[in-house]
């Protein structure tokens, strides 16, 4: 029987290699995966962004479904419904329908990730039954109205949370510097009454939704806090891309909202607009509040893009002394909770190095030992080479040595005044402590050497032209050899990376001096007069030049400069005004309080 091969065994085919359908996420969790780009398991963890799916050529079928792609098909559907009605007269019909898609939109946009996957689900099986043409508008808007009922019921898109932002909704006009928004005169409540210009509006307004003016809202403060300039100003495009998929969480959503509506309404001095986003604040905290109890959500990006955007609100509203530095003492704790390892890539990575000198600066504030010193927070957060180092992080790694000594000489001062140790052991402990300030002051020095005498472009030079049409305060300041009070010329730059870096610079250089007690190579106080008022020559250059609301990035050296002048003189009467010109023209209250919460002094220190 084997000759005639009757009794061969039946071959078995080969398994075919095919692309997993489940995102990367999802398979390193061993989860179940919608195959919604991004799917419903990263959005309801807070990671959005890092929901991807590996790629195979010529297997198409297996590409995951995009909401990013039914959102504009929608968008397209709802244009031609747009000219067909104004072509051909607006019909009872065709305006149900319009309004059914705008619904369904709107739905798409703002309801949470479970309802929108049943949504498109549904888009796609309508369209898979029907032919293409005027009868698949009709099934398409039917076989899904049913599912905008499930809408009232979400936290997200409630009648309530319209209902506050009515007046911004049926407003007859409201403008901003040489832009307006009109809506239409028929005063009709479908998104459609109101009109505005794609092109003003920019990336980010590409939804037409019920709430149309919350998304200009949004650009107007993206554009203010994350404006897009190129590297040798800052990075600056972090608050740029968690705007990019604020749309995938609500919580961040509701941030977005809460801030940019009170961006908005300061810089316009409109209190109505202003009042909606301070109505919002609590409803953002509380949800703050929930994701931070529970393990993992603390952990997602979703969290600590929702606390970066309260720190913005509280640079713009300073609801409190307090507000700004709580905020930046959270943030850096939610940072040293999620570990080094989890602000490689993304934009994890993207709010961690653009914010760093805050991160870093809260140590300071606190005078006490920064997690930032450890090694790995030097160099985990670089080692897949997202971004690349430069003089600031450089710079950054030599000053997170200083809350450490800033905490060694507070005990110090604490221990000689309870005489808790012996004079052996305080010489001992001060001898140290005098080391470890003139190696640190070495280090600082040399890298001036490295990165600044040798920066491309020059480094910072005199001069007593003009630097703009309008006038700016004028600095004065004492001429320490004659004690004639002079005007100094201001200081130009290169760009604006080496602005903020020199000012950070020197304010660390004026923090550590306030230590520096050796009784040989101390800095002197003419050093220390020089480090203040070349801040303050800095000033007009990053002011003039900064887009946006990057001045926030001189907020700590500037007030560091304040408080190293003295009382009453002619140095302090400038940053006053410099003060208040911030204050007046980037919507900032913080800056108008001269910012006493951001002091490095020692506690019980005199003013």
């Amino acid at each position: 029987m084997s000759d005639s091969g009757y009794g061969d065994e039946p071959k078995t085919k080969k398994p075919i290699n095919r692309q997993s359908r489940s995102c990367r996420v999802c398979r390193l969790r061993k989860v179940k995966c919608d195959r919604v780009k991004p799917c419903h398991a990263c959005c309801a963890h807070g990671h959005p962004s890092k929901c991807v799916y590996d790629s195979v050529p010529g297997e198409e079928d297996t590409q995951p479904i995009s909401q990013a792609e039914e959102i504009r098909n929608l968008r397209n559907e709802i244009k031609e419904l747009r000219t067909r009605i104004s072509s051909q007269g607006e019909h009872e019909s065709r305006s149900r329908k319009l309004a059914q898609l705008e619904k369904l939109f709107d739905a798409i946009r703002s309801a949470p990730a479970d309802i929108v996957d049943g949504l498109v689900g549904n888009i796609r099986a309508d369209r898979s039954r029907i032919p293409s043409g005027d009868n698949e508008e009709t099934h398409l808007t039917a076989g899904s109205e049913k599912r905008l009922v499930m809408r009232s019921t979400s936290p997200w898109g409630s009648n309530s949370e319209d209902e506050e932002f009515s007046f911004i909704k049926w407003n007859s006009s409201v403008s901003s510097d040489s832009h307006s928004i009109s809506s239409s005169s028929s005063g009709s409540s479908s998104a459609s009454s109101i009109s505005i210009d794609e092109d003003w509006c920019g990336p980010l307004s590409r939804f037409n939704s019920a709430k149309p003016m919350i998304d200009v809202f949004v650009q107007r403060f993206v554009d203010a806090f994350s404006p897009e300039v190129d590297i040798r100003s800052g990075r600056a495009g972090a608050i740029r891309a968690a705007a990019d998929i604020r749309m995938f969480s609500p919580m961040i959503s509701n941030a977005f909202d809460a801030v940019s509506l009170t961006f908005f309404g300061r810089s316009a001095q409109d209190p109505r607009v202003e009042a909606a986003g301070m109505k919002l604040y609590p409803r953002v905290l509380r949800s703050l509040q929930d994701a931070l109890l529970d393990p993992e959500r603390s952990r997602s990006e979703a969290t600590l893009i929702t606390v970066t955007l309260l720190l913005a609100f509280e640079s713009i509203e300073r609801t409190s002394t307090e507000g700004v530095v709580a905020h930046v003492k959270g943030a850096a704790r939610l940072i040293q909770h999620r570990g080094p390892e989890n602000h490689v890539h993304g934009i994890e990575h993207l709010f961690f190095c653009e914010l760093r000198p805050y991160w870093v600066g809260v140590g300071l504030v606190e005078r006490k030992p920064s997690f930032m010193a450890e090694e790995a927070w030097k160099t985990v957060p670089w080692s897949e080479g997202t971004t690349a180092k430069d003089l600031l992080h450089y710079l950054l790694d030599l000053v997170v040595e200083i809350p450490g000594l800033l905490g060694q000489h507070d005990e110090l001062v604490a221990a000689q005044e309870t005489q808790r140790f012996g004079k052996g052991e305080l010489r001992v402990k001060q001898t140290k402590l005098w080391n470890s300030v003139a190696e640190l002051t070495s280090q600082l020095l040399q890298w001036k050497i490295d990165y600044v005498d040798c920066y491309p472009g020059g480094g910072p030079v005199a001069s007593s032209e003009s630097q703009g049409r309008d006038t700016f305060p004028v600095f004065r300041c004492y001429d320490l050899r004659t004690m004639q009070i002079i005007e100094p010329p201001s200081l130009v730059y290169p760009d604006l990376r080496l602005v903020q870096t020199m000012c950070l610079y020197c304010s660390s250089r004026l923090i550590l001096s306030t230590i520096d007690d050796r009784p040989e190579g101390a800095i002197t106080l003419v050093e220390k007069y020089q480090l203040a008022c070349d801040i303050a020559r800095s000033l007009e250059y990053y002011v003039r030049r900064a887009p946006g609301n990057m001045i926030n990035r001189l907020a700590f050296p500037v007030r560091v400069a304040w408080e190293a002048f003295p009382a009453g003189g002619p140095e302090r009467q400038f940053m006053v005004q410099v003060f208040e010109l911030v204050e007046k023209r980037h919507a900032l209250r913080l800056w108008g309080s001269a910012m006493p919460e951001l002091s490095a002094r020692a506690p019980g220190s005199p003013p």
